[in-house]
């Protein structure tokens, strides 16, 4: 006997290791149509779209003339990154690189939920929030930017100028990272985000044409089928409305009288949050450890609920960050994280499962977007009370502890 003592494998850490790679499994034989999940075919978006992109971006160009492009020139890098695997076409080697950086963030969450004062539940929000929203999850970009932002998160106040960084190059692949900076301390990480931001924006727009069409193509779109606003035209379809259902602007809306209105009202409503945003920004008394990804967490939960559109894929943002969120044990935002993850699960029986009744506004897939849209705006109501409470409210003062009666004091009564 040596005296030495093996470290034995944490058992809950296996069950969360192996629980990971089951349902990673399953996510990988549906988007290879091993199976099919039911519904529409979610991966048709990677073999026609992404890759009808690549072959024009691997040109040297944006695509000028495509309406569905509209996203930052840095999202280029997220398209031709199949590129990088020559071996598979381009769909498989897309749904890899989706796996990875599924990966990465599953293996930075069980770094960051091993130190001290932190906690596995984030490792556990993720491991089951992605498999919830489906196989949509590899199908689009959005996986790979959710891990540039939790990896900005995670390295927040320890190193403010990497996250700065990482959350610049976040904002010019798909712009909302820029929230992240919502509850940055630091002057550093603000400029290393713009300056990084502005870096690749001059290298784009220096060689490749078109580098900030997308604006124009964000700015024309209307309300999608499974937005907030869009449930007034759910409803209204039931009782005359004669607007229509078009493929627009590369996503599903309704095009028809009022559709402008409730678009407008669906921006006024993103700028009353947005105004709340500002106002704890300026009221703000604490930042505590965990203030930084909570704030995040408000941000793009509110940006999102409000959103003209708010496709699928966007709940992956918010299952990451509220996933950086509970890696601190003094987080508050279990409850309205926890509302997120039904909410995935009540959003893939809206897409891809029942999308045909969404599209169709039958009363099964109305109840199915009130239910989601309903889960989110609750959500965001609880996330911004707690934000609020624990940074702007005053703490309530603890109460001495009452002292045990003595002998002398009963006797005396």
């Amino acid at each position: 006997m040596t005296g030495t003592r093996r470290t034995r494998f944490p058992f809950g850490v296996a069950v969360l290791l192996g629980t990971w790679g089951l349902t990673r499994l399953g996510l990988l034989l549906f988007v290879a149509k091993v199976y099919v999940f039911p519904g529409p075919d979610v991966t048709s978006d990677v073999s026609v779209i992404y890759h009808g992109w690549y072959e024009v971006l691997s040109r040297g160009f944006f695509p000028l003339h495509d309406v569905t492009w509209q996203y930052p020139p840095a999202a280029a890098l997220a398209i031709l990154s199949p590129g990088l695997l020559p071996f598979l076409d381009y769909p498989h080697a897309f749904f890899v690189l989706a796996f990875v950086a599924d990966l990465v963030v599953f293996g930075l969450l069980l770094y960051a939920g091993s130190r001290s004062g932190r906690t596995l539940r984030g490792a556990w929000v993720w491991m089951i929030g992605v498999p919830l929203l489906g196989p949509t999850v590899y199908a689009r970009y959005d996986v790979m930017v959710t891990a540039v932002a939790v990896a900005a998160l995670l390295a927040g106040s320890r190193h403010p100028r990497v996250m700065g960084a990482l959350t610049g190059f976040g904002a010019m692949v798909k712009v909302w990272p820029v929230l992240l900076l919502l509850g940055a301390v630091r002057r550093r990480a603000w400029a290393w985000a713009a300056m990084t931001a502005a870096g690749i924006a001059a290298l784009f727009w220096a060689t490749m044409p078109g580098a900030f069409a997308f604006l124009a193509f964000q700015r024309d779109r209307g309300t999608e089928v499974e937005s907030l606003g869009a449930l007034v035209f759910h409803v209204a379809r039931h009782h005359g409305w004669n607007g229509r259902v078009l493929l627009n602007y590369g996503s599903v809306e309704f095009v028809g009288h009022y559709v402008d209105e409730v678009s407008t009202a669906a921006l006024v409503l993103t700028a009353l949050a947005f105004g709340w945003l500002l106002l704890w920004r300026l009221r703000v008394k604490r930042f505590l450890p965990h203030t930084l990804a909570d704030a995040a967490f408000v941000a793009v939960l509110m940006f999102i609920t409000t959103s003209r559109v708010i496709s699928p894929q966007y709940l992956v943002w918010l299952v990451g960050i509220a996933a950086v969120c509970l890696c601190f044990r003094a987080s508050r935002m279990l409850v309205p994280a926890v509302l997120v993850l039904v909410a995935c699960f009540v959003t893939v029986l809206e897409f891809p499962t029942w999308f045909g009744d969404v599209v169709n506004s039958t009363w099964l897939g109305i109840t199915l977007l009130a239910l989601r849209n309903g889960l989110l705006v609750v959500s965001s109501v609880l996330a911004a009370r707690e934000l609020w409470r624990s940074t702007v409210s005053r703490p309530q003062p603890e109460l001495p502890a009452q002292a045990a009666p003595t002998r002398e004091t009963l006797a005396s009564s």
